[in-house]
């Protein structure tokens, strides 16, 4: 049983049983997913959003970031939901419960070494497999609208970008993977962990994150503003900050883009 099979288990609450509707939109091309959705207006009775590309044209990662995807290869979406019910100091357990849902959904085809790599890549060992871009719009002191933006490696053989360590789902298992089933999975596990954050379920969520996160156990090298140390993972606090302590004791605290994992 997985692990978030197992804590919705405790709650038994109706909304579990009863399939999220989600309305999937699907495009052979797009600038990027998250951009269609910057203007989508959904129906009243729509709660959550997909829109699914073959290939985008200016796909991004964080920051000024590229993201590099073959056409027809990889999974390229974004899931639209409206979170009014999760409070703004808190919209960070909205990144922690999307990184879940990919790793539960992977977790049917990798067993192991699948791990979250702070705030929300998906690595396996020490290689990239998938990146998310989360976007919110707020109105009247609520989170209005949370758009996650995804790219997961999954067909693609060869990677021609200067990303330093990539990796996709066919390189790991040694042949292709149906795309739409693993989106299936995905939707699915997204649902339930978005179920799971509207039942108030906070700390259950906080909880899989940082047992599933990469490097959570041991001193790793990593590097901020004042060059390289050593240091290990305290924990990642409710407003996204990660708390390292280094190797004299010192305890370090970051917002993200302010640290460097060295791998």
């Amino acid at each position: 049983m997985k692990i978030i099979d197992a804590v919705l288990g405790f709650f038994k609450p109706t909304a579990v049983e009863k399939e999220r509707e989600v309305k999937v939109v699907r495009l052979d091309s797009v600038d990027s997913t998250n951009a269609y959705l910057r203007t989508y207006t959904p129906a009243e009775d729509e709660p959550m959003t997909v829109v699914v590309a073959d290939y985008q044209t200016a796909g991004k990662g964080q920051g000024t970031n590229t993201w590099e995807s073959e056409a027809g290869k990889n999974l390229l979406f974004s899931v639209l939901v409206h979170p009014t019910m999760l409070p703004i100091r808190s919209q960070f357990l909205l990144s922690e419960a999307g990184a879940l849902a990919l790793k539960e959904a992977l977790a049917d085809y990798v067993k192991e070494d699948i791990r979250l790599k702070w705030p929300n890549d998906i690595y396996w060992k020490d290689k990239k497999l998938s990146g998310t871009l989360i976007e919110t719009k707020l109105a009247a002191g609520r989170i209005k609208d949370c758009v996650f933006g995804v790219g997961l490696n999954v067909n693609q053989e060869t990677f021609h970008s200067d990303a330093p360590n990539p990796v996709s789902l066919c390189q790991i298992l040694g042949h292709e993977v149906d795309k739409e089933e693993l989106l299936k999975k995905i939707i699915k596990k997204f649902s339930e962990l978005y179920r799971l954050l509207e039942m108030g379920g906070y700390n259950d969520i906080s909880a899989m994150y940082h047992e599933a996160l990469y490097r959570r156990g041991g001193f790793y090298k990593f590097r901020d503003a004042d060059g390289e140390f050593e240091g290990a993972i305290v924990e990642v606090e409710d407003d996204g900050h990660l708390i390292l302590r280094d190797s004299k004791g010192m305890i370090r605290e970051y917002q993200f883009k302010e640290v460097e994992f060295i791998i």
